[in-house]
């Protein structure tokens, strides 16, 4: 049974829902028209070149393309990192050429996908790096905006972490509440054996060693250990002797990952790779000039 839902870290998004959020995201911001683009005359055009302003992982292609796709489709795009790659302060991440008018519309929804997407990207390799040597892979969590997650999911795998569950249809999860709801852990894995089939995984939550070893008793192959300390996830460790993948999860931080992941753990999803992100700093600039001719001034 496949420990991950999602594909590789550079495997695209599904245009459909990459349309879908651009369509939403025009909507709330160019509504019935830009009414100060439309001070520009028509005929004009421009040459708009996008900067990073730090040091990032790139990421939101598809959804920057898409925008011009629908507000300017006769402009030409020519991308110059892309997504996954790294940029340094002042580097020029793609160039615009096209209609001003339009590309004055489609200046702040292209910027506003491009410095979320790559504040995840840029956070979830900060995390990767602090694991690396380790067995442990970067997981991300279901504490996504609301309308974002698969944008926010496919920026982590370019950070070059991985996806848990998509949401919950894809794959099962018992936690707490489900273990006392259901009346005990393994009553509860056991039901989840009945529809496994239909899912990607099956994964049991446990918050102590007295628990990891009824999952073990039961057969669990997925273990996520909640808020464990160091000496007690070791110990869990130990316990398992590779029989089941485990998890770590709960108020994970870079100061606390690369200890976690020196524990021996497969796993370790992190909620602030999206909940807790910062925006990376990009700005789109027009340069009158032609664009072979600013690359070669640059």
């Amino acid at each position: 049974m496949s420990e991950t839902h999602a594909p590789g870290p550079l495997d695209a998004p599904p245009p459909e829902q990459v349309l879908r959020d651009v369509e939403r995201a025009l909507q709330e911001d160019v509504g019935t028209g830009d009414v100060t683009a439309a001070l520009i005359p028509a005929e004009n055009m421009a040459v708009a070149r996008i900067t990073c302003r730090e040091s990032a992982v790139i990421c939101g292609r598809p959804w920057v393309d898409e925008v011009l796709r629908q507000v300017s489709p006769a402009s030409t795009v020519r991308w110059l990192v892309d997504d996954g790659g790294r940029c340094e302060p002042g580097q020029v991440v793609v160039e615009i050429t096209g209609p001003a008018r339009e590309l004055l519309t489609a200046e702040r929804t292209c910027l506003n996908f491009l410095q979320t997407l790559s504040g995840v990207a840029t956070k979830t390799a900060r995390y990767v790096e602090a694991v690396a040597g380790t067995r442990a892979a970067i997981l991300d969590t279901r504490k996504t905006i609301p309308g974002l997650r698969v944008a926010q999911k496919y920026a982590v795998r370019c950070g070059g972490g991985r996806n848990h569950r998509m949401g919950l249809y894809d794959a099962i999860l018992i936690k707490e509440n489900h273990i006392a709801a259901a009346g005990g852990l393994t009553q509860a894995f056991r039901a989840a054996q009945a529809i496994g089939q239909h899912v990607a995984f099956i994964q049991v939550e446990v918050e102590t060693l007295t628990q990891l070893q009824e999952a073990l008793d039961a057969g669990v192959t997925m273990v996520l250990l909640d808020n464990m300390d160091v000496p007690t996830i070791r110990q869990a460790v130990d316990m398992a002797q590779g029989r089941c993948s485990l998890e770590v999860s709960g108020g994970v931080t870079l100061d606390t990952v690369p200890a976690l992941a020196a524990t021996g753990v497969d796993r370790i999803s992190v909620g602030a790779l999206i909940k807790d992100v910062k925006a990376v700093d990009f700005s789109m600039r027009f340069n009158p000039r032609p664009v072979e001719a600013a690359r070669t001034a640059a």
